[in-house]
């Protein structure tokens, strides 16, 4: 994103910039909100219970984003010991990619309508751009986050879906390797591998498919 602003493309950047915190602080709230549901007020305690992106963006993780393409936010605090349910776990894991496609599907279709009332600022380049760039990167965001690898939300819903000894093996790999795993993953792509390819393409594909208006 850094390059934008050497090239003077500063509303591009802001655009974009814009889009990412408002997608990273609708995937932490989903997580605060899941949590909430089930029993867990430890986000809502720390304040996490909101949109309001202060709250959830992490300003070196923000920095990571403008200078390397690839950033993170602030993790939601829980406490499974309150949770009142055995798939609590599960759930509030996919409550943050869950949140992500909801965003994106109504941005998408937001746009969509108010094209089809005539709202002619809709059809300007800059909102066009956003809300598409918007409803994309929340597909991006959802797809990313589902990678069962490190910290991503994946390794809390993978578990669920295998047997038992696999899935206890599968966490122990995982923790002790997964964080380094990704990184390697992050840092090939960085370096111009095109490790995360085929997250593009799905999310371009999906796009149309969420337009349901």
């Amino acid at each position: 994103m850094i390059q934008l602003l050497y090239q003077g493309q500063y509303a591009l950047f802001l655009l974009i910039l814009v889009a990412l915190v408002i997608s990273l602080s609708f995937h932490e709230f989903g997580h605060a909100y899941v949590a909430k549901r089930f029993g867990d007020d430890t986000a809502e305690q720390a304040g996490r219970l909101t949109i309001n992106p202060l709250a959830h963006i992490d300003p070196m993780g923000l920095l990571m984003v403008v200078f390397v393409g690839f950033g993170y936010a602030k993790p939601v605090p829980t406490n499974p010991r309150n949770f009142t349910s055995r798939w609590a776990d599960l759930m509030v894991s996919a409550a943050g990619p869950g949140m992500n496609l909801i965003v994106a599907i109504v941005t998408i279709n937001v746009y969509l309508i108010g094209l089809r009332l005539g709202w002619a600022v809709l059809a300007e380049p800059g909102p066009k751009f956003f809300f598409v760039y918007l409803a994309q990167i929340n597909l991006l965001l959802m797809i990313f986050n589902l990678i069962p690898l490190g910290a991503l939300d994946g390794h809390y819903i993978l578990p669920y879906f295998l047997p038992r000894r696999m899935a206890e093996r599968y966490r122990y790999f995982n923790s002790r390797y997964g964080n380094m795993a990704l990184l390697g993953l992050v840092l090939l792509s960085i370096m111009g591998v095109p490790i995360f390819q085929n997250i593009l393409v799905i999310s371009r594909t999906l796009l149309p498919l969420i337009a349901v208006v």
